[in-house]
């Protein structure tokens, strides 16, 4: 139980990425505690994690939502030695000329602001205890901007890579760390969104939601003193742009 007694909340926990994170967590020892905007998601995702997670539904793009979050966990939880920032979209106009602004604004809020929101609340009581580690998932499409990301999410990812390593300098000196993962193509449920239909053969071949939380364990488990910035895992078929 690499973990025991640490707290972790996982934003777009309820499934994909963030669930198998959310998993991994637990099984080595760690209160866990799992967010997204849908409370019956949550509440089958948590049931049916051994050991049963906490939940709480939340809008990460919005601070409201996300104040009353860290309230929440502050009670539920405790003091929050883990956030993982998971959450996220996409849309099936991913060109300039095909999205509208409105579809620009949805991705990047719950993509970037939504991980600037989470970070906002929980570094105060990180930098109290001189202690704290947080996981953005970015994407390969934060790495290089390609059609297959398409523009919006590309530069939500940019942006939100950018932000874990701007804290991470400002930030490292209180113990805080922030380490920045880009999966490559993962067969989670954002494979909806893309304009064209994915076969089960391509999604049996890609990273699988589990594949991420033993990586995500790894780095938490390292002592104080050790910090992994950035982290690119990718399916072996894939190229790496």
């Amino acid at each position: 139980m690499k973990l025991q007694g640490k707290n972790a909340l996982i934003t777009g926990g309820g499934t994909g990425i963030g669930l198998g994170i959310a998993r991994a967590l637990a099984s080595e020892g760690c209160q866990v505690a799992i967010t997204g905007r849908r409370a019956d998601v949550l509440r089958e995702a948590a049931a049916g994690s051994s050991p049963p997670l906490l939940h709480h539904d939340c809008n990460v793009a919005e601070r409201d939502s996300v104040n009353e979050l860290f309230a929440w966990a502050s009670e539920a939880l405790g003091p929050i030695d883990i956030l993982v920032n998971s959450a996220g979209t996409n849309i099936k106009t991913r060109t300039m000329s095909a999205m509208t602004p409105e579809q620009w604004d949805m991705v990047m809020d719950i993509n970037a602001t939504g991980a600037y929101n989470t970070m906002h609340a929980v570094l105060p009581q990180m930098r109290e205890r001189q202690d704290g580690l947080i996981v953005n998932i970015s994407s390969i499409s934060g790495k290089r901007a390609t059609a297959l990301g398409g523009v919006a999410y590309s530069a939500s990812k940019f942006a939100m890579a950018a932000l874990g390593t701007a804290v991470a300098n400002e930030d490292g000196k209180n113990g805080i760390r922030v380490t920045t993962v880009y999966p490559g193509e993962v067969n989670t449920p954002i494979l909806d969104n893309r304009p064209n239909p994915v076969s089960d053969e391509h999604k049996a071949a890609i990273l699988q939601m589990d594949d991420i939380g033993g990586l995500i364990v790894a780095i938490a488990a390292l002592p104080p003193r050790a910090h992994v910035p950035e982290l690119i895992v990718k399916p072996t078929h894939q190229e790496y742009m």
